[in-house]
């Protein structure tokens, strides 16, 4: 039997155990870590091995759990906006809609290896599945086999085996964030040199996709005055038990039971948002999904389990029969929300899982090539059916017109004094638009750094003399390293200034009838003459006569035919551009980013010498 919390609240807590602890931590951490070092010394008096696995597992979750409430609870207060979670569902009339986009567009692509032994595929999907909580509906994807170029088919086989001496088709190893990429592994013959081209070549993917869409999505808007009441529409209720500052509790009931296929399943019904009083969203920094109920429920297994003597099956059904009796007597989902900024209006959003439509589709799909840079004079069609929109462009081109001073409130600084000789500070910020368009036609003018001893009572006291050797500026890559061994006193602050680069971008918009020379829409591309429009001072972005920003697929460079410009840019869509935005790098500006910073210090040894 599993007797573990659910995965999902485990692999938060994962995440969060790996961020560390802030100082105001300090004491929380040292009682979790005393009561971690009691349960380890508990675990080793238990000699059955399925009750010692089943012990470590529930009481392992528990304490991974209860750092995770202790990391939340103790996150700074600071607001940080994102996107609506929902946005991309609300481009589409209806939960069915968004499946069948989902299916359509999806597409596999050939990814050059650097192995002669090795093709990459790469499947593509429309709608990103690495964002929090992933795609919005429950879906699965079976590769089955590759067809090859010489008409053989392989089969899929879950890992690569060192002992096949065939041709395989294989998860890849060398892309952990993506699970559904796959590698063409050729056999390896010692000593042979083998021309990949004379290889045959992967031409076509096979499998099948199941996507689950809901009955329907309802939202219930919430704040202050809703806490303690039960809002119901139809079969959903949702009632809001408590509004914190950053943080809200909720819990979510559906009286009709779950639809048949979907009973088994790993279900986030519940999409709780948060707005401040900008009506912006605030982005989520975490979550609890046991109530304090199920959690004493868990404590009291774990007691039971910890007075056993050995597993047995009859604890195995007593613990399963507890188990499905508080699932049956507590059915309502709990879950407390932690958001990074003060919450003005709750958002919470409940997909009907009671009754739904299954798609099946069986996959057969083309492997597209597409070289960065090619020679080809044809341009490739990847016109696929479907429309996507990109939520995320309309706060990506605020970099565009970033100030000077936002540009200094965003600087964070970290040091690293584990190596005496090799000590640094570095100076980095959020990526925004504006990185993107810097180029690479830097001035970064001087970059001076003292480095100070200090008063008894903070302040600064006499700059170090230093060789010229004892410390580096690396302007570019916004670093400042230095060498402990080399400095006669103890550094204490160091005081200096560090360049920061900042673009002045020029926006111009166009509709499909008013293009300049140079910009072109074929169907779902872009073509752009790269002599007049440079790669590295212009980027582009496209609308639809909806208004919303359409995604882009890839793009490549081609070399045209003799006729035509010496080279194009092809950018590719999920659906009909029909209106044009340019933005241009027009100037590069040098800040001066002025800086005094309290060095850490480095740690010594009080072994004798």
């Amino acid at each position: 039997m599993d007797v573990r919390l659910p995965i999902t609240t485990a692999g938060i807590c994962f995440a969060l155990l790996m961020s560390g602890c802030s100082p105001g931590d300090e004491k929380h951490a040292t009682s979790l870590e005393e009561k971690t070092a009691k349960f380890e010394q508990s675990l080793d008096t238990i000699t059955d091995p399925k009750l010692k696995d089943a012990v470590s597992e529930l009481g392992g979750s528990l304490l991974l759990l209860q750092r995770a409430k202790q990391k939340l609870d103790s996150n700074p207060a600071k607001t940080e906006y994102g996107e609506d979670a929902l946005g991309v569902l609300k481009h589409y009339p209806t939960p069915q809609a968004l499946v069948d986009t989902f299916i359509n567009g999806l597409f596999v692509l050939h990814k050059d290896s650097s192995s002669d032994y090795l093709t990459d595929l790469q499947p593509v999907f429309p709608f990103n599945l690495n964002i929090p909580g992933g795609f919005l509906f429950p879906h699965g994807v079976e590769w089955q086999s590759v067809t090859l170029s010489n008409k053989r088919v392989i089969g899929y086989q879950p890992e690569w085996s060192e002992t096949d001496p065939g041709i395989q088709l294989s998860p890849s190893s060398s892309n952990v964030t993506n699970p559904d990429d796959l590698t063409v592994t050729y056999p390896f013959i010692d000593g042979l040199n083998v021309d990949k081209k004379s290889l045959p070549q992967p031409v076509s993917l096979q499998g099948k996709l199941e996507v689950i869409a809901p009955r329907r999505l309802y939202s219930f808007d919430l704040t202050q005055k809703d806490v303690g009441q039960t809002r119901t529409n139809d079969n959903l209720s949702v009632k809001l038990l408590k509004l914190e500052k950053n943080s809200a509790e909720v819990e979510f009931s559906n009286s009709q039971p779950l639809a048949p296929e979907v009973a088994e399943a790993q279900l986030n019904p519940m999409i709780v948002q948060a707005r401040d009083a900008s009506g912006q969203y605030l982005v989520r920094a975490g979550s609890i999904n046991e109530s304090p109920e199920q959690v004493a429920f868990y404590e009291k297994q774990l007691t039971n389990l910890q007075q056993q003597k050995a597993w047995s099956d009859a604890l195995d059904k007593q613990l399963t029969a507890e188990q499905q009796a508080f699932e049956e007597k507590h059915p309502k989902r709990y879950n407390k929300v932690y958001f990074n900024g003060p919450i003005e209006t709750l958002e919470v959003s409940v997909l009907d899982f009671s009754s739904v439509t299954v798609s099946r589709k069986a996959l057969d799909l083309p492997i597209r090539a597409f070289k960065q840079h090619t020679t080809e004079k044809a341009i490739q069609p990847l016109d696929l059916p479907v429309t996507v929109y990109d939520d995320q462009t309309v706060s990506w081109l605020k970099g565009a017109s970033l100030t000077e001073e936002q540009l200094k409130a965003g600087v964070r600084i970290h040091q690293s004094v584990e190596e005496p000789s090799a000590a640094r500070i570095e100076f980095s910020h959020r990526r925004t638009f504006n990185d993107e368009l810097l180029g690479d036609d830097f001035n970064p003018g001087e970059s001076p750094v003292t480095f100070f001893t200090e008063k008894h009572n903070g302040k600064l006291d006499e700059p170090i003399e230093l060789p010229p050797e004892a410390y580096q500026v690396d302007p570019l890559r916004a670093t400042i390293t230095y060498d402990l061994n080399l400095f006669p006193e103890t550094p204490a602050i160091a005081v200096g200034s560090m360049p920061l680069f900042l673009a002045t971008v020029a926006k111009q918009a166009y509709d499909e009838k008013s293009l300049p020379k140079g910009l072109e829409i074929k169907n779902n591309t872009l073509l752009v003459d790269l002599k007049l429009f440079p790669a590295n001072e212009y980027r582009y972005f496209v609308k639809d006569d909806s208004g919303n920003y359409l995604k882009e697929i890839l793009s490549v460079s081609h070399d045209a035919s003799a006729e035509g410009p010496a080279l194009v840019g092809v950018h590719y869509f999920y659906g009909r551009p029909t209106h044009v935005e340019t933005y241009q790098r027009t100037d590069l500006a040098t800040v001066q980013y002025g800086f005094e910073v309290k060095l850490d210090k480095a740690q010594t040894s009080d072994a004798a010498p």
